[in-house]
């Protein structure tokens, strides 16, 4: 699969950097509970092979 570097303007109210971890068969990144019911944009910042 190759990869394409994008580039992406947003505009947003809040960023928060952080790693993926494992969450069983899935990854998971938890966020503040004051997110629940909003809406939010995953983006991959790191190619998934190097």
């Amino acid at each position: 699969m190759t990869q394409t570097v994008m580039k992406i303007e947003i505009e947003a109210f809040q960023v928060i950097e952080k790693v993926v971890k494992s969450g069983g068969n899935s990854g998971r990144v938890y966020v503040p509970v004051d997110w629940m019911g909003k809406r939010v944009k995953i983006l991959l910042m790191d190619p998934l092979v190097e």
